[in-house]
């Protein structure tokens, strides 16, 4: 029963392989030679699993700085972000002072970019990581990484614009033209350098031009000189816009029932002029 045994374990063991031997041993060495020896081959997985056999082992030594960063560089270079974020998030707090701090906040924040979510959905991770990054280039005014920051913050500025024009422009879709109105108005209070700021001052002009057409008649004369208000914002800051030709055609309409002059629009073919 005894020989069995072992000639089962002998079996165990010679069937596992050189890397498997030296992960569940505790030869520090060869542990960190082969760790660095994978993660130069770009065998990232394996490295990451090295790394993090080592890290108790090396806590306190003057080894532990860099086998915990390249623990987290290696699931990053693997694509594991959620785990590198975490990673580099320990390494920060407990390594501050490392040669390697640099390095890894910024890796942090790009695991923290890569795991933001589209405007669609909750844009909590997306503020969290603009913060972040604020606070990066605070910290490190001269890092390399600066050009990667910007783009990152252009990005998630832009997605947390759209998020904020999307809800708005929602009521509009909705047909509940006064809420589109307030919602949009709020947005550019909240934010007048919008990266949709046309798209959402056209959108306000459209909702006051049908909340006015669909008014009681004893409504119609002060909503349309709201929607006229909203139409003259609209053109005075975008005149060659897209969007111009309908809305100079609600105007005229606007303009006709307010008995007003409607020649003043002198860009629009004549067909449209006699509409």
């Amino acid at each position: 029963m005894i020989i069995a045994l072992a000639v089962a374990i002998l079996s165990t063991a010679a069937c596992k392989s050189a890397y498997e031997l030296v992960l569940e041993g505790n030869d520090i060495d060869l542990k960190y030679a082969t760790a660095f020896d994978n993660f130069e081959n770009g065998k990232y997985s394996k490295a990451a699993r090295m790394f993090e056999s080592l890290s108790p082992l090396v806590r306190g030594s003057e080894r532990e700085d860099t086998v915990q960063y390249y623990w987290g560089l290696s699931n990053y270079k693997f694509k594991d972000y959620y785990t590198a974020e975490t990673n580099f998030a320990s390494f920060i707090t407990t390594f501050p002072l490392s040669p390697f701090a640099e390095s890894a906040t910024y890796y942090r924040i790009d695991c923290m970019f890569r795991t933001t979510l589209r405007y669609e959905l909750d844009q909590t991770p997306t503020r969290k990581t603009v913060a972040a990054i604020s606070e990066y280039l605070t910290d490190f005014p001269d890092t390399p990484y600066r050009d990667e920051c910007t783009r990152m913050l252009e990005n998630l500025g832009d997605r947390l614009d759209k998020k904020a024009f999307e809800n708005a422009r929602l009521y509009y879709k909705m047909e509940d033209y006064k809420a589109a109105n307030v919602a949009l108005k709020n947005v550019l209070k909240d934010n007048s350098d919008n990266r949709y700021r046309e798209d959402i001052l056209y959108t306000l002009a459209l909702a006051s031009f049908k909340y006015a057409e669909l008014s009681y008649p004893e409504k119609q004369k002060e909503r349309f000189l709201l929607f006229v208000d909203d139409y003259l914002n609209f053109v005075g800051e975008y005149p060659e816009s897209d969007y111009r030709r309908e809305l100079d055609s609600h105007y005229r309409r606007a303009q006709r029932f307010l008995g007003r002059n409607t020649n003043v629009i002198a860009d629009l073919d004549e067909t449209e002029a006699e509409e």
